[in-house]
């Protein structure tokens, strides 16, 4: 193989899988042919995304490759263990580092041997000179952190979060806060939900987000609109601690918020608020796995943020994240309950494992939760009564017993046992909630140890009593009369059953529905009402006003950007079997994108469905442009006096314009090109070798020219080529150049 393009064409099929799993970027949109693949792969944005995800040792054997080749014709694996300081009993980790850039096409193997870097890789990654460094940074001085406490640690967390967004889904349903005109939640909403929940604006900020990524709270879209409980919330109160700790770790494992930035100013100056669409970014899921990874290599200490940035700069040095989101990450985490005590807990050693290993997605949730289930330690359901009112609960409250406590009293202290108190309010709460004295006094002494104190049974009872001495109801309107005669027989009537009339008092009956609704169906029945307002004075019928169905939920702009590349490997396979058809018989693949720049098929739909073979497209002509060809003074003077001004020579072009496109074949000499991709990888393979091609380009009145040129270099959109047979050197902008033939002679 003389050629990178050569190269990746006879990869193999599981390889270039492979590839294509790691660099999903070279399938969206779907390339031509390999060729096509090829180019993709040695252009600049494709590498910076490639050298992104590479540790400091990957790019230090990478910039030594580069360093060696400019001096000696082949670098094989010894060369580079040599170049880099490598002991020889790191010898082998140097080899499996080479292999490692070689299945991500960033080094390859000519026919000679040896290694070569990819082309466009010296001008994104310049060789530097330091010490090679094989393993990660460590915590320096951190202090260990014992496996006990940290289990112990996390339990409480995610126990601790549970209730808090429990608490947030009951304050919402209760009030809901309103959604800012741009969206979100405001500050004094934020606050208040902070007062609520017992925590600071920050905390308070990361249970609204991880709610709402799990689809517990969201806006209702109604006007004016308000942060409201799903019916997701339905599910949560069905289900217990550990299924409810398990819905809120999968919903933060990929959620690309940044609750960190609430509180921060934007670009043009405003808060940012907790649920805005401006929240949301692609990369925050890649980032968590990082430093989840990162924490699980810094061992069971108490990690710092700067710990777990020193570990990321070496592990992605070209793509070193913020030191907020680092932190803004661990604080999650903690929260969360991925962590205890500073140092990575089972929960977040779990949840790394379901992060890097896709297969395991379907039972995330059940993974989660079992795992939570062995650290959390066992629920108790008995209740220390005192006489002062108060009450201890030794341990984790069971389902019933929390429910009891957070509905009947005021928690005072949490810890390894809860502390609560018994008032008139809490009492109240209770009795809001549909319980009865004796109900809550017969559930008291049923989970107490000791009898219940003669205090709190006179507080409930009491309570109780001054709590339905008045009663508050509902009415949509309602109807009086002078005469409680006209009034009889309405509340009995079944014609008028669906009004929901209750009489109040022998001159009033309220309704269930709007006024104009009440007045209409008294008509109805023959008794002629007049509408009043809320002074007693007379008004005229009144006219219900015109309304449309709502349209769909106002939702929060999604940060996704859907990629369109494959998303399992039996549709890379199918990609690669394509492309290798395409390649193979002169043809487009069926997946290139199309002169509209959309997708001609999608490559999922084509892995499940049969589809014929693909068939030629004939590509339309391309758009031609000026070029630039102002030669540049030969390396001496006197060449320079006598070097002939470039002659422009017209070119027959008539027959290439509806030409189906020939972008390789497996055998004979390489076919010219009209596809940008296969171009450019022509135009480089051409300044390896030091050959030759012809270059069709336009002028500015779109007039083609074509010329024998030899290619020097191609860098920032510009091609810098020596024209032979003039003796002077031009520069072409790429975007100029409408098709690259090989020359045979």
């Amino acid at each position: 193989m003389a050629t990178f393009p050569d190269a990746v064409r006879s990869l193999p099929d599981d390889a270039l899988v492979a590839l294509l799993r790691a660099r999903p970027d070279l399938a969206s949109p779907s390339p031509s042919t390999l060729r096509s693949l090829a180019a993709r792969a040695s252009s600049r944005t494709s590498l910076e995304r490639a050298l992104a995800q590479l540790d400091t040792p990957t790019l230090q054997v990478l910039q030594a490759v580069l360093a060696l080749e400019s001096v000696q014709p082949v670098v094989g694996p010894d060369d580079v263990a040599a170049a880099v300081g490598a002991v020889p009993d790191d010898a082998a980790v140097v080899v499996g580092l080479l292999d490692r850039a070689r299945a991500l096409a960033l080094l390859w193997t000519p026919e000679t041997g040896g290694l070569r870097s990819a082309p466009g890789l010296g001008e994104v990654l310049a060789p530097a000179r330091e010490r090679l460094v094989l393993a990660p940074p460590v915590a320096e001085g951190a202090r260990a952190v014992p496996a006990a406490v940290a289990e112990a640690e996390a339990a409480s967390a995610a126990v601790e979060v549970v209730r808090l967004v429990d608490t947030l889904i009951r304050a919402w349903e209760d009030a809901p806060p309103p959604v800012l005109r741009s969206g979100g939640l405001g500050v004094r909403d934020l606050r208040r939900t902070a007062q609520v929940l017992d925590v600071d604006d920050a905390t308070a900020a990361g249970v609204v987000e991880l709610a709402a990524a799990a689809g517990l709270v969201a806006d209702d879209a109604d006007d004016p609109a308000s942060y409201l409980p799903t019916t997701h919330a339905d599910d949560w109160d069905e289900a217990g601690t550990t299924h409810r700790w398990a819905m809120l770790a999968a919903a933060w494992a990929g959620s690309r918020r940044q609750p960190w930035l609430v509180g921060t100013r934007d670009d043009k100056g405003g808060v940012r608020s907790p649920l805005s669409p401006d929240l949301g970014r692609g990369w925050v899921p890649r980032l968590r796995t990082q430093v989840l990874t990162a924490l699980a290599s810094l061992g069971p200490v108490v990690v710092r943020p700067a710990d777990v940035a020193a570990d990321l700069a070496w592990r992605t040095p070209r793509a070193v994240p913020p030191d907020a989101a680092i932190a803004g990450l661990l604080r999650e985490a903690a929260l969360l309950g991925a962590t205890g005590a500073g140092a990575l807990a089972p929960t977040g050693r779990v949840l790394l494992t379901l992060l890097t290993d896709p297969t395991a997605t379907p039972a995330a949730e059940e993974a989660l939760a079992a795992v939570l289930g062995k650290i959390l330690p066992p629920a108790v359901d008995e209740l220390l009564l005192q006489g002062d009112l108060t009450g201890v609960v030794p341990g984790r409250p069971s389902p019933e017993l929390s429910s009891l406590v957070e509905r009947a009293a005021d928690v005072e202290s949490r810890g390894a046992a809860t502390t609560v108190r018994f008032t008139p309010a809490s009492v109240t709460r209770a009795l809001d909630a549909g319980a009865t004295a004796d109900e809550l006094l017969e559930q008291l002494t049923r989970l107490s140890r000791t009898p219940v104190p003669q205090a709190l049974d006179y507080l409930v009872r009491d309570t109780a009593r001054r709590h339905a001495s008045l009663r508050v109801g509902a009415a949509g309107s309602y109807v009086r009369a002078a005469d409680p005669a006209v009034l009889t027989g309405l509340v009995e009537d079944p014609r008028l059953v669906g009004l929901g009339l209750i009489r109040l008092a022998p001159t009033v009956v309220a309704a269930a529905v709007p006024a104009a609704a009440l007045q209409t169906a008294l008509r109805g029945r023959g008794l002629v009402a007049a509408l009043e307002g809320p002074d007693g004075r007379p008004l005229g019928r009144l006219r219900r006003a015109a309304r449309i169905e709502r349209g769909g939920a106002r939702t929060l702009r999604s940060p996704y950007a859907t990629s369109g590349a494959p998303t399992s490997d039996a549709e890379r396979r199918t990609l690669v079997a394509h492309l290798r058809i395409a390649d193979g018989e002169g043809r487009r693949s069926p997946f290139a994108s199309t002169a509209g720049g959309e997708a001609g098929f999608s490559v999922a739909a084509l892995a499940r469905t049969p589809h014929p073979a693909p068939t030629p497209v004939v590509e339309p002509a391309p758009v031609v442009e000026p070029v630039e060809t102002t030669p540049r003074p030969h390396p001496t003077p006197s060449a320079v006096e006598r070097s002939p001004a470039p002659v422009v020579e017209p070119v027959e072009t008539t027959s290439r314009r509806s030409r189906v496109v020939s972008t390789g074949s497996t055998t004979g000499a390489t076919p010219g090109t009209r596809a940008p991709g296969d171009a450019l990888a022509l135009l480089r393979d051409a300044v390896r070798e030091g050959g030759h091609v012809w270059l069709e380009v336009v002028d500015g009145h779109g007039r083609p020219t074509r010329r024998r040129v030899r290619p020097l270099r191609v860098e920032s959109g510009r091609l810098r080529a020596l024209d032979p047979q003039r003796g002077a050197e031009l520069t072409v902008a790429l975007h100029r150049i409408a098709a690259v033939d090989p020359d045979d002679d």
